[in-house]
């Protein structure tokens, strides 16, 4: 999956490019949703705090890190008024200059998007899976999503681990 297309706030994306990945999954049970191309938390009609895995490049190219993966990207999917819905993606920080990275998303993006959207429109179904621990304790320090209050980590378990 691409970042292209990308849409870039400070600390944060959204990713109208993985859509396409989102709409298959969804019209399996007939759903179909829109891609919402505003980050507006006040006009959402629902709201969830999840989080998905990837990797993050680091920008600075003077920093000798490159890059790192992780387990937890704290993800705020929305839902709108006629069946729109977007997801924020949470930047992350490289541990070794503290630059924000750029992330680079997997399949998780599009499965814990269209698990949520189809739970809010009553389908039931099993959790996407967790896929595991890391074995790395959560930096907060450098995860924008716990600076923005949406982080889902609880206990210090995973994030970061440079590749």
């Amino acid at each position: 999956m691409s970042p292209k297309k990308l849409k870039i706030g400070k600390e944060w994306s959204l990713h109208p490019s993985l859509h396409d990945d989102v709409s298959r999954l969804l019209e399996a049970d007939g759903l179909y949703f829109e891609f919402h191309n505003v980050d507006d938390d006040i006009s959402c009609t629902k709201e969830h705090d999840t989080n998905i895995t990837g990797l993050f490049l680091c920008p600075n190219r003077t920093c000798s890190a490159g890059g790192w993966s992780s387990k937890h990207i704290a993800v705020t999917i929305r839902m709108y008024t006629g069946t729109r819905y977007n997801a924020k993606v949470y930047h992350q920080r490289c541990e070794t200059c503290e630059t924000l990275g750029r992330p680079l998303l997997n399949e998780s993006y599009a499965e814990r998007v269209v698990y949520r959207l189809k739970k809010w429109s009553g389908i039931q179904m099993e959790p996407p899976p967790f896929s595991g621990k890391s074995n790395r304790p959560h930096n907060r320090k450098l995860c924008e999503g716990c600076k923005a209050g949406h982080c889902k980590v609880q206990d210090p378990d995973l994030v970061l681990t440079n590749i």
